[in-house]
């Protein structure tokens, strides 16, 4: 028994089929072939089993006759065609005719080939050979993309699984006195856009957004572990209340040398409630935008200050603003990819053209993105949109 194919699998040798009324030419194709490296030979007498016969072997090559007794040889390239199985397997028609009409009848009904049988020997092997290499090429194609396919489908799932994640580690929204409420999209499946906020104390409350460079797993992998490493408060000796401590110290820990050539920027804030001040360090991001309670008709103020991003050089010092912050006051915290989008008449936003965005505050934080989507002509962003906004009554 010889092994049959299966529909993923790419046969290893040519395998003929010849299927023809006549024994006699069934034993001349025979010795034909016989002896032929590398292939096997099947015969199928009997119109009636012609296809199952092409379904069981799995043929590289089908020599079928024109005339015969019950299904004609011209139905039945038809059937190969219409079956999912013997569709691509190239097919020589083999006929005592040699008929120009007949062979247009066999090339419109689906035959790669058209001999006047029984041929020369060496002429039936070199078509038999070259239309088979030509359909095992197409199986090796189809295999390797479908592998592709397959491998694709599981890298899609794994990063699916690893962006759950990444916003599994994103706070909860807060309401109270200080309310807190978020936007967030990764432009890929997994981005390196980062944030968090929570109390350090009964005093104290702590806010931080971060961008790495680039997207993907490895500056998603750089942004959840910068933010784990603030949640859970691992830097030593460092004081997360002082914003050019913290800051200082990232950028001792996260040098590009040790993260694969990355670094992030980060807007850090700190802010002390009895006195309701706000201070604040930055590492070339976006200032944030501090909107005075019912001035949303001014400018807000921007806080922040020119610095080199995270991981950059060794030894930097990065200045602390602090602002008070009057009570109805709204922040907000924003990485670049939620305004540095492209127009359509080919302008780039500006952060000045996003800032009236804010101005009223949106009965939903998603709006603002919708928005700027609607400006830039499309709902996916080039870049990861992180939107937070913070709300003290």
């Amino acid at each position: 028994m010889q092994p049959v194919t299966t529909a993923n699998a790419v046969p290893d040798q040519i395998r003929v089929l010849l299927v023809d009324d006549q024994r006699m030419v069934g034993e001349a194709v025979r010795r034909m072939v016989a002896n032929e490296p590398n292939l096997v030979f099947e015969f199928c007498q009997k119109s009636e089993d012609a296809q199952a016969a092409a379904e069981r072997f799995s043929p590289t090559i089908i020599l079928q006759d024109l005339v015969m007794p019950g299904i004609d040889g011209l139905t039945l390239v038809a059937r190969y065609r219409a079956h999912p199985q013997t569709k691509d397997v190239p097919i020589i028609v083999l006929s005592s005719q040699e008929d120009a009409t007949v062979k247009a009848d066999a090339f419109a009904q689906g035959a790669n080939d058209y001999l006047v049988k029984l041929p020369d020997r060496i002429e039936v092997l070199a078509r038999l050979r070259h239309h088979s290499q030509g359909y095992i090429h197409l199986l090796q194609r189809n295999a390797a993309f479908e592998a592709l396919a397959a491998s694709q489908q599981r890298l899609a799932g794994e990063l699916a699984e690893a962006a759950d994640y990444v916003r599994s580690q994103l706070p909860a929204p807060l309401h109270g006195p200080l309310s807190v409420r978020w936007d967030f999209e990764s432009c890929s499946s997994v981005g390196g856009d980062a944030f968090g906020y929570h109390w350090l104390d009964d005093e104290h409350f702590v806010a931080y957004l971060l961008d790495v460079c680039g997207h993907g797993v490895g500056a998603a992998l750089l942004s959840v572990s910068v933010m784990n490493t603030l949640s859970h408060n691992t830097l030593q000796d460092v004081d997360l209340r002082a914003p050019e401590q913290v800051l200082a110290r990232l950028n001792a820990v996260f040098t590009m040398a040790r993260h694969n050539d990355m670094y992030f920027t980060i807007w850090y804030g700190v802010y002390h409630a009895p006195t309701r001040r706000l201070r604040y360090a930055t590492a070339a991001h976006p200032p944030a935008l501090l909107f005075a309670p019912g001035g949303e008709s001014n400018a807000p103020t921007q806080l922040g200050f020119p610095a080199l991003p995270i991981g950059a050089m060794e030894g930097i010092d990065y200045p602390v603003g602090d602002v008070l912050v009057a009570p109805g006051s709204r922040l907000y915290v924003y990485s670049d990819g939620v305004y540095e989008v492209q127009m359509p008449d080919g302008r780039e936003m500006a952060l000045e053209d996003f800032i009236p965005l804010l101005a009223a505050p949106p009965s939903d934080i998603g709006g603002v993105r919708a928005t700027v989507a609607q400006l830039q002509g499309r709902a996916r962003f080039d870049d990861d949109f992180s939107l937070v906004e913070f709300v003290f009554t």
